[in-house]
C-alpha cells in the first residue's frame, strides 16, 4: 500500500502559536513494516468489525478510514480536538459527524510500541474490543516490525502544571524529562478496593506491565448500562467483571491491580491523541477519558504551559516505545 503523505497540524513544524520549535540532533518518526489486520466485536455496538493498521509516510499522523462511509469525508484524525464522546469509552469524529469509538486501546499499542504514523482503515464505526486489553495490538505490531522514517521525532515537553477537577476527580500534568505515569483508584467492591501505581513509561513498559490488563466493570452496573445501549458486545472473556470482593471472569486476574494497570492503559491511549509523544508526568485519581481529554484541552488552551521540540537521540530514549525489544512480549497474555 502507497500512503499519501498529508498535512498534519499534530506535526507541523511550528508550535500552535507560530513560535518554532527547539533544534535538536536528528532522531526519526517510526511506522509499521507492514500492514496488520484484526477483526473481531465493538464493545458498544456489539458489532462485528475488521480493522486494517497500515504503514504511512513521515509527517502522517495517526489517522483513521471508515471504508464502509461513501457519502461523506471518510477520514477522522486521532487527535485530542476530534475527540466528540467520552462515556466509557473514547471516540472521536470529523467535521461530517462520521466516527469511531473505543480507540483507546489500540492508541495506547500504538504509542507504547512508539509508532508515531499509521492508516488505521475500518469498516464500522467502532474499533474491536478483543480480549478488553491492548495485548493482541501489540503482540501483531512487534510481529510485523517497526520502520525507521527519514523525519524528525517531535515531542510535547510540559513546562508548568496543569489540573483539571470534575467531581471529586482529578488529572494533572507536571514537567517531567519523561513520560511518567500516576494513577490512583478508589471502588467500594473490595475485590479492587484502593490502588494506585506509578510508571515511568520508557524501556517497553507499557508492553511489559500494563498492555495485557484489561477493561472491567462492576456486576451491579452491567444490566444498567445494557439498558442505555452500552457495552452491547462485553463478555465476561473480554472484560474483567467484580462483584464485591469476587472476580466473576473465569482465571480471575492477569495482575493483582490489574483495574488500576488498565487505567494507565487507557491513560496513555488518550494522551497519545496529543498528536505527539508527551513529556511530563501525568497524575490521574478517579480520573477517566473525560478528565484526561479536558486535561490536553486545558494544556493546548495555555500556549506558556508546553514547547514543541525536535527530540535527540537521548530524549526518544525516554519516550514510550523507546528501548522495546521483541523479547519483552514474552509474558503478553495470549
Amino acid at each position: 500500500m502507497i500512503v499519501l503523505r498529508v498535512s498534519h497540524p499534530a506535526h507541523s513544524t511550528g508550535r500552535p502559536d507560530g513560535r518554532p520549535v527547539l533544534a535538536r540532533a536528528k532522531s526519526v518518526q517510526t511506522t509499521l513494516k507492514t500492514s496488520v489486520s484484526f477483526t473481531g466485536t465493538g464493545l458498544h455496538t456489539g458489532r462485528a468489525v475488521r480493522v486494517t493498521v497500515n504503514p504511512a509516510s513521515a509527517e502522517y499522523g495517526i489517522w483513521f478510514h471508515r471504508t464502509d462511509v461513501t457519502d461523506r469525508n471518510p477520514m477522522i484524525p486521532a487527535r485530542w480536538d476530534a475527540v466528540s464522546n467520552t462515556e466509557l469509552n473514547t471516540c472521536i469524529s470529523n467535521s461530517d459527524g462520521v466516527a469511531v469509538s473505543t480507540i483507546e486501546h489500540l492508541m495506547a499499542a500504538l504509542a507504547g510500541c512508539g509508532v508515531h504514523n499509521a492508516l488505521i482503515e475500518i469498516n464500522g464505526p467502532e474499533v474491536p474490543l478483543l480480549d478488553g486489553s491492548s495485548a493482541q495490538f501489540v503482540s501483531a505490531i512487534l510481529a510485523r516490525g517497526i520502520r525507521r522514517l527519514e523525519a524528525p521525532v517531535r515531542a510535547i515537553r510540559v513546562l508548568k502544571p496543569i489540573v483539571v477537577n470534575h467531581d471529586g476527580a482529578s488529572a494533572t500534568l507536571e514537567p517531567s524529562d519523561e513520560l511518567e505515569i500516576d494513577f490512583k483508584i478508589e471502588f467500594s467492591d473490595a475485590v479492587i478496593g484502593e490502588q494506585e501505581k506509578h510508571l515511568n513509561m520508557a524501556n517497553g513498559a507499557f508492553v511489559r506491565e500494563l498492555c495485557d490488563s484489561r477493561t472491567f466493570c462492576r456486576s451491579a452496573d452491567i444490566d444498567a448500562m445494557r439498558d442505555r445501549g452500552l457495552i452491547v458486545g462485553a463478555s465476561v472473556t473480554s472484560a474483567v467483571v467484580v462483584d464485591g470482593d469476587k472476580v466473576i471472569t473465569p482465571g480471575g486476574m492477569r495482575h493483582a491491580d490489574e483495574p488500576v494497570r488498565h487505567k494507565m492503559l487507557d491513560a496513555l491511549g488518550d494522551l497519545s491523541l496529543a498528536g505527539a509523544p508527551i513529556l511530563g508526568r501525568y497524575l490521574g485519581h478517579k480520573a477517566g477519558h473525560a478528565m484526561t481529554n479536558r486535561l490536553l484541552r486545558a494544556l493546548f488552551a495555555d500556549p506558556s504551559a508546553y514547547e514543541m521540540i525536535e527530540c535527540d537521540e537521548a530524549m526518544v530514549a525516554r519516550l514510550p516505545g523507546a528501548g522495546l525489544r521483541r523479547a519483552d512480549t514474552a509474558r503478553i497474555a495470549a
